[in-house]
């Protein structure tokens, strides 16, 4: 059964890809990041409905797909670009 988009956690990515950033690129760069979150978990999350009704027909039902490591990337992402904004003291 694939994850539940709740149960992916975040990949650890590097802050060096942001250092050059300023503020406003990196709120920027947020905000693009968190749009595509939410993407990738209504995906993770269609494709966990869609293997529980095939558990419940054939008994057995779909993994993670790409969704899931994608969305864990993206995470990580997230969590670098807001390091590197308390770093700079970006509000």
């Amino acid at each position: 059964m694939p994850t539940p988009a709740s149960q992916i956690t975040s990949s650890y990515t590097s802050g060096l890809r942001y250092e050059d950033f300023d503020c406003s690129r990196l709120s920027v760069e947020l905000d693009s990041l968190a749009r595509r979150e939410n993407q990738l978990v209504i995906a993770q999350e269609q494709r966990y409905k869609t293997s529980q009704t095939q558990a419940f027909w054939w008994g057995f039902g779909q993994g993670d797909g790409v969704e899931a490591s994608e969305l864990a990337n993206v995470r990580g992402e997230k969590e670098a670009v807001r390091k590197a904004m308390e770093i700079k003291g970006c509000k």
